[in-house]
């Protein structure tokens, strides 16, 4: 064999669809067992290093043409192509590949293409079954049988590369009518790594829309996934991309189903929703990771904007801990507990960035509804570490009082999640411990005196020099706040009431003289 026989180009396809070369080398037929089967390997005629590796796939569309050229498909949006020196050499891997998938070297291309006059018969098949839970059955049993859907994305590729308008559109047709074939199976080919930028691509060519839209550019571009730590585990970054561009078609891509079309994305819904859990699960199951965003997320070191990218990932987080069943749940907030998450967030939601304590808030809210009992326990125990102007309930109170937001939208948050701690009502009552008595002398001991404070400044009146009353507040908060958590207190607080009675009754006067006068309301927020 000469060495100009077997010497090649290697090309790969960018972003905008141009070939960029990647060096000259020398290609052969091996079986790597790394990879257990046939490989394409080019190694550099400059230093022998390797240019590619390639399983021979038996179900990769490979084309020959021009006599000295092979192209071909990998992973995501990720095309190769093979350019021979010499004719013999093209012929000669172009057996070995037909060799490993059983084809006819006479052929162009290994796998049956689609005819492209058979597009508008295809699309209209498919729209027409979607009426019939039989015939939808019936085609999906067909489509998976056949190896149908690379072989449409293959005639996708086609078309786009002659900028076929018509067929396109057909194309859009078929794959929205695929998708409403609700079938798990379908969709697992569709949305594998070498498949779903070309679904997404074919989802763009809406016959209604004058120009396509640009979805893989935004994917690939613009909503990159960036990772708050480095994420080692493969198989869970490649589910995290999966679910997110999943979620984007049926979000922004799909149109919104009629009323008869509602229940055919029942099955996406649910590929969805079992990907989320299973995320969930592995990240959990990482501690070494978990432990790592935790210490990024309280040193002071950290940098904001990857502050906020912490604290936001794990709303994300916690938002995917909803679709858990209640005994994973569980599990999924204990973990979070034992690693650290009361005191991470009683550190950022005391913190001036005001995303971070949103973000915040919605994890706290997250907890509090999860599990009251124990957000209380955590809480119990703060006054043997810190002082009481830090613990996690006092800053609570003061982000609810001093919220920045002229809609009050984060005070109100914050008020309904004190009102559930401290509701007696759901607050348990074992045999050898009463948490109702325990949490409600710690709340009146160490929090009270922070959630009348602005409402104590506020009424408390001196005779000015004209001997008219004024008030001696200092805080600038939102007062409005205060009387509800108050009497909250007061409604469901009888017996811890009754022990701070004299305090209770001043309160209570205060309350009443706040209210009589509403124009304070306006001149302390």
């Amino acid at each position: 064999m000469s060495d100009t026989r077997r010497r090649v180009k290697v090309y790969t396809l960018n972003e905008d669809r141009q070939w960029d070369d990647r060096g000259t080398g020398h290609v052969s037929s091996t079986f790597v067992e790394r990879l257990k089967g046939i490989s394409l390997l080019v190694r550099a005629e400059s230093d022998g290093s390797l240019l590619l590796e390639s399983k021979i796939s038996p179900n990769t569309a490979y084309q020959k043409q021009q006599d000295t050229l092979i192209v071909w498909s990998e992973a995501e949006n990720y095309d190769l192509a093979l350019s021979f020196q010499e004719k013999a050499g093209c012929d000669e891997i172009w057996e070995k590949i037909c060799q490993v998938q059983g084809k006819d070297p006479a052929l162009e291309i290994t796998q049956d293409p689609i005819d492209e006059s058979e597009e508008e018969q295809m699309a209209d098949l498919v729209t027409s079954v979607l009426s019939s839970p039989i015939r939808r059955e019936k085609l999906a049993l067909a489509l998976m049988s056949e190896g149908y859907i690379k072989k449409l994305l293959g005639l996708f590729q086609v078309c786009e590369d002659l900028d076929n308008r018509e067929g396109l559109h057909h194309l859009y047709e078929i794959v929205r009518g695929v998708l409403f074939l609700n079938k798990a199976a379908l969709f697992e080919v569709m949305f594998s790594d070498d498949c779903i930028m070309d679904v997404v691509g074919c989802l763009e060519y809406d016959p209604a829309l004058v120009q396509p839209k640009r979805h893989r550019e935004f994917l690939t571009k613009t909503a990159k996934f960036k990772e708050v730590i480095p994420i080692t585990d493969s198989e869970l970054r490649q589910k995290i991309h999966q679910t997110y561009r999943v979620q984007y078609i049926q979000d922004i891509i799909l149109p919104t189903p009629s009323v008869f079309e509602e229940n055919f994305l029942s099955t996406l819904t649910s590929f969805i929703f079992f990907n989320k859990v299973e995320i969930v699960s592995m990240l959990q199951e990482d501690e070494k990771f978990l432990t790592e965003v935790f210490a990024q997320l309280t040193d002071e070191a950290t940098e904001a904007s990857k502050r906020r990218e912490l604290v936001n990932f794990f709303k994300e987080f916690c938002a995917f801990s909803q679709t858990l069943q209640p005994q994973n749940r569980d599990a999924f907030f204990k973990t979070l507990a034992n690693l650290g998450i009361l005191p991470a967030l009683e550190i950022v939601m005391g913190m001036d960035d005001l995303q971070v304590r949103a973000a915040a808030t919605d994890i706290f809210s997250y907890l509090v509804e999860f599990s009251p009992s124990m957000v209380r326990e955590f809480v119990m125990q703060e006054p043997q570490q810190t002082d009481d102007d830090v613990l996690l309930i006092n800053v609570v109170i003061k982000q609810m009082i001093c919220d920045s937001d002229p809609e009050l939208g984060g005070a109100v948050q914050l008020m309904g999640l004190l009102r559930t701690l401290i509701d007696p009502e759901n607050m348990l009552a074992p045999i050898n411990k009463t948490e109702k008595t325990e949490f409600l002398s710690f709340f009146y001991k160490y929090c009270m005196h922070v959630l009348t404070a602005p409402l104590l400044a506020n009424t408390a009146h001196d005779k000015d020099s004209k001997g008219e009353a004024t008030g001696a507040g200092p805080y600038c908060c939102h007062l409005t706040l205060c009387p509800p958590s108050i009497c909250c207190c007061f409604s469901t607080h009888s017996n811890e009431l009754h022990v701070h009675r004299s305090t209770g009754e001043s309160i209570f006067l205060r309350i009443v003289r706040f209210t009589k006068h509403p124009s304070r309301i306006n001149s302390h927020t």
